[in-house]
Parts: C-alpha cells; structure tokens; sequence
C-alpha cells in the first residue's frame, strides 16, 4: 500500500522531513545520544566520517570504526523525540521512498543509548555505568501504538499498586532489553538495573524549585519498589521509549547510562566529562573489539 505524502513527509532533495538523512546516510548499528554536542564527542573516535548532517536538534555523523561502518544521532531529550527519530530511522531503512511502499525484505537495527541518569539508590557509585535490564515509562507514547505483546503488564501493575500511582497520569509501562544486546554489554565493571523514564527534568523526578510536587514522596516509592528481589537504580528521560519503540519496528536496542547524579544523597559528579568519555570507549569497543 502507497503510503500518502501527508504521512511520510519527504524534503526536496529526497531526504526525510526532521533528520534531513536519504536512507544511504545510515548505518543499521546505530547510537544515540541526547545532546547534539555528544554526536562529535562520539565520532571524534570514528576513523572515518562520511555523512554530517543536522537539523534541529537531531545530528547525524556516520563513518567507520575498526572497519566497521557506524551511525551516531542526537535525538534531544524526550519520548517525543524518540517517536520522530525511530520511526523515521526505521523508515530510512524499511521504506522505498520512490514507490512509498514498505520494503518486502526489511532491515533489523542495532540500537545502543549512550546517555546520562540519576542513581535513586544510596549504593550506586556517581560515574558507574549502568546497563538497563528493564524500563518503566511514565510517558504515554507506546499506549499510541498495539503494544500488548512486548509488555510486562504485571510488573507495571505491581509498580502502580506499589505507588499509589495517581490515575490522571499516563499509566507506566513496562518493556524489556534486547536479551542478546543485553548479554553483550554485560561485564563484572557494568551494573545491571531497572531505569524509569520521567516526562520531564524537574517535577516529574522530583525536583523542587519553586513548585510544589502532586506527591512528594514519588521518589521515596519508586526506591523502594521491589520486583522478583529487583530494585529501580536510576532515571532518566528516553529509556522506555527507545526499549519499546525498538521491540515494536523489529529492531533491537540497549541504553547505557552514564551516573552523574545520585539522587538519594544529592550529590553530582566532579567528572562528568571523564565519565560520558568512558562509557563511549566502553561502547564501541564492545561492539567492535
């Protein structure tokens, strides 16, 4: 079936509408990052680079690591990003753009999040890495696509029980790692956790500055929460919509994160930029060593 020119939005020049990538000017192990400037703290490693494009908040560099061709795109912070960046990626990818049909043979990416997060837990070190088993999210974005088959509906029932969640917000959900990306990434030096995903930086992790919370114990709850002797260890803000947008286009996706803040004893990292440097060397030789 055609797909209609108000659904697909091409530019001019045949590239996509918000990454401005045609399909060639990508490679299908791709990473992501949130910050446009972390695009070049990636690719300063790459041997090569052969496409550098940008629009918006979205920056695309691809080249070559060890041989190997690679892709790193910004997608800004938010869910709502992560539904532009992953359906157009995939689109890249899975569409014919000249006929507007879906291809008959379709391409499986690779996903890895490089990002950064809060530890909720008290033990977590500031600048450990840790590798997200499982994601909670607070946004409501998959709840827009047919997701009953990719999640866990009895943890996100436990957590909501657990939490008193309030029935104004979106509920949780809950979606799993790639269980082989998952295996990859493991190693004595990587914590494994579960990691919420927050539709927001200041009141919905709890932040106070001027406002007051709807529930200012969220956080205490969410720390306490156990499931099958399992603790939440961080937040952050694109986790849980990658994991499930990933599962549903058939791609595969893990999210590493970079502990810059603990939030439980309020402190903040005193080399950040050591850290997110670290878990980018740790990345890609993993994928390509």
């Amino acid at each position: 079936m055609r797909i209609p020119e108000s659904e697909l939005i091409l530019n001019p020049d045949g590239s996509i509408y918000h990454l401005n990538l045609t399909p060639k000017d990508i490679a299908t192990t791709i990473i992501t990052v949130g910050d446009p400037d972390r695009v070049d703290d990636v690719s300063e490693y790459f041997d090569t680079i052969e496409v550098k494009v940008q629009n918006r908040e979205f920056k695309t560099h691809t080249g070559t690591y060890k041989g190997n061709r690679i892709s790193v795109i910004s997608t800004g912070i938010g869910t709502d990003n992560i539904d532009i960046v992953f359906n157009e990626l995939d689109a890249l990818a899975n569409i014919d753009f000249t006929t507007r049909t879906v291809k008959k043979n379709l391409t499986q990416l690779t996903f890895i999040r490089i990002g950064t997060s809060g530890a909720i837990q008290p033990e977590i070190p500031l600048d450990s890495i840790i590798l997200s088993e499982v994601a909670i999210g607070f946004d409501n974005l998959l709840h827009f696509y047919k997701n009953d088959s990719i999640l866990d509906s009895d943890f996100s029932e436990a957590f909501i029980k657990h939490t008193n969640w309030n029935s104004k917000k979106s509920n949780p959900y809950v979606v799993s790692a790639d269980e082989k990306l998952l295996q990859l990434f493991s190693s004595e030096e990587i914590l494994r956790g579960i990691t919420t995903t927050h539709v927001g930086f200041y009141g919905p992790q709890g932040r106070v500055l001027r406002l007051p919370l709807e529930d200012a114990t969220l956080n205490e709850k969410i720390a306490s929460f156990t499931y099958n002797r399992r603790k939440i260890t961080n937040l952050e803000m694109e986790t849980a919509g990658i994991y499930g947008m990933a599962k549903l286009l058939g791609h595969r996706a893990i999210s590493l994160n970079a502990i810059l803040a603990n939030r439980a004893t309020g402190t903040f990292s005193n080399t950040p930029k050591k850290a997110i440097n670290t878990i980018i060397q740790h990345t890609l030789d993993v994928l390509f060593p």
